[in-house]
């Protein structure tokens, strides 16, 4: 069984950076990682997801969000950079045995194992 647990979120200025951990325990083969968020009233939404491959970010993240997980699989971690006050939203990592499909990044629902999230917030 895998379990899940964020940390590293905060508050930030806009235009800060965060960097989000997710500690991964009873991780074996090859699982499909992801980070989605959450904003108040508002429906989750895929960040990025990744394996061993792979990785596809959603248009709001590419070119300021970077995920990365260890050779140990004990660690995904997501670099948040130029943050701005649309990314406040409780952050969650999940994972899924296999290799990813793409259309996951939507569909997070596919995803079996949650962590319980880790606040964000960027001031204006």
């Amino acid at each position: 069984q895998v379990h899940l647990a964020e940390s590293g979120g905060g508050s930030v200025q806009a235009g800060g950076s965060l960097r989000l951990s997710c500690a991964i325990s009873g991780m074996e083969y090859e699982w499909c990682m992801a980070w989605f968020r959450q904003a108040p009233g508002k429906k989750r939404e895929g960040i990025v997801i990744l394996d061993s491959d792979n990785q596809k970010y959603a248009q709001a993240a590419e070119g300021r969000f970077s995920a990365a997980r260890n050779d140990a699989k004990t660690t995904l971690t997501l670099q948040m950079n130029s943050l701005k006050p649309e990314d406040s939203a409780v952050y969650y990592c999940a994972a899924k045995r296999g290799y990813c499909m793409t259309w996951w990044l939507r569909d997070d629902f596919e995803f079996t194992s949650w962590g319980r999230g880790t606040q964000v917030t960027v001031a204006s």
